[in-house]
């Protein structure tokens, strides 16, 4: 690689991890306060938390990494025209691939890099962090850590404990069980107990109030009534994975009694192609980027901030992208367009590029910008011109 090649990359990949590092935690940070309930709810330790946290941070990468490499390219290449870099460079006699091919080299690897992180290391840390959270709330007593406080273990069934107590013994028990519609259940309980097992919670001393739909109220005393969590607690403790948490190679061939591929087996083909095709988004962003200000261009031509369009162009892509991967979860025959979508818009990008064409609006929106930029001119501008 040329001299001048290693001083662009340098200066872009400079950029790049400038604009990635910041954007990547702010999303980071508001993935990982939405799992703040994992401490609040069932008492995990901060290292716990932590160590969420870290698995979480590579299943966001993937996606913010395209936009960090338009705004690296964008901004370096901007800042060059500005300083005369680039006219410079092509008074020298550089060709254009001397710009271009560094940075189609660093976009190209970086494609790579999200194929990997989406095929494998971002489904592998989605599994970590749905067991790691199951396994959090599988045991009930951990669910009720606050004491005086109702906690919902889940829908219609609510745990309160006046105390708590060394071991698993808690005082002061009141369970309400509304999840059967035929009738509702609320047992008092002076003390009890969670069985190491987490299979029943054994209360001692108390009551149970039953109530039948017509309203008819029954109340019965127990010294010893033993509440079953069986269910409750293979459910709470067991992770239902779904397609996004699949790696590619399962995506590919899929298990057959797995209930939710046999329940939705069009999400399963669109998380397959939409991984592989949103691979190819540094590669085209790039391009993208390139077409916009990979060549040296007048201070004076009015024109939106190359970023700002760099940026506009990509979300749109990212966006339709996104759009027609919910038609293929209701439709396999949409499975085309996810590829088209980043694929045709790479191609009209790197045809402008070796026709040296530049991208321009519409000749009915450029008269409408450039009226609008006038009237505004005249209604700001007379005071300035008359200063100077």
């Amino acid at each position: 690689m040329k001299i001048l090649e290693q001083y662009i990359l340098r200066r872009v990949v400079l950029m790049f991890t400038t604009a990635l590092l910041p954007v990547l935690a702010i999303i980071w940070t508001t993935q990982v306060l939405r799992r703040i309930n994992l401490v609040t709810d069932s008492g995990q330790s901060v290292g716990s938390f932590m160590l969420l946290a870290t698995m979480i941070l590579p299943t966001i990468i993937a996606t913010v990494l395209p936009f960090a490499l338009v705004i690296g390219i964008t901004h370096t290449l901007t800042t060059m025209n500005n300083d005369s870099e680039l006219a410079v460079i092509d008074a020298a006699g550089a060709p254009r691939r001397t710009i271009q091919r560094p940075l189609l080299m660093l976009a190209g690897g970086l494609s790579i890099f999200s194929l990997v992180m989406l095929g494998f290391v971002e489904p592998a840390m989605r599994v970590n962090v749905r067991t790691m959270i199951a396994t959090a709330y599988a045991d009930l007593l951990s669910s009720v850590i606050e004491e005086k406080t109702f906690r919902q273990i889940e829908p219609g069934l609510y745990v309160q404990i006046s105390e708590r107590q060394a071991g698993r013994k808690m005082k002061g028990l009141l369970v309400a069980d509304s999840r059967d519609p035929a009738s509702e259940l609320i047992y008092y309980a002076r003390e009890g107990a969670v069985e190491e097992t987490g299979k029943a919670l054994v209360m001692q001393d108390g009551e149970v109030q039953r109530k039948a739909p017509n309203g008819d109220v029954t109340v019965i005393r127990f010294d010893r009534y033993a509440f079953d969590l069986s269910d409750l607690s293979e459910e709470r403790g067991q992770a239902r994975f779904g397609a996004k948490d699949r790696d590619l190679f399962y995506l590919m061939d899929p298990d057959p009694l797995d209930e939710r591929y046999v329940s939705n087996p069009n999400d399963f083909t669109a998380e397959l192609h939409r991984r592989i095709s949103a691979a190819f988004f540094p590669m085209v962003f790039a391009l993208i980027s390139l077409m916009i200000c990979g060549d040296a261009r007048s201070h004076r031509e009015a024109r939106l901030h190359p970023m700002a369009s760099a940026l506009l162009m990509s979300l749109t892509i990212f966006w339709a992208s996104n759009y027609v991967t919910s038609l293929v979860e209701t439709s396999p025959a949409f499975v085309p367009l996810q590829y088209l979508v980043p694929l045709g818009s790479g191609a009209v990008a790197a045809f402008m590029l070796a026709t040296n064409r530049s991208p321009r609006l519409p000749r009915a929106v450029s008269a409408l910008v450039g009226m609008v930029i006038t009237m505004t001119q005249k209604r700001l501008g007379t005071g300035t011109g008359s200063a100077a």
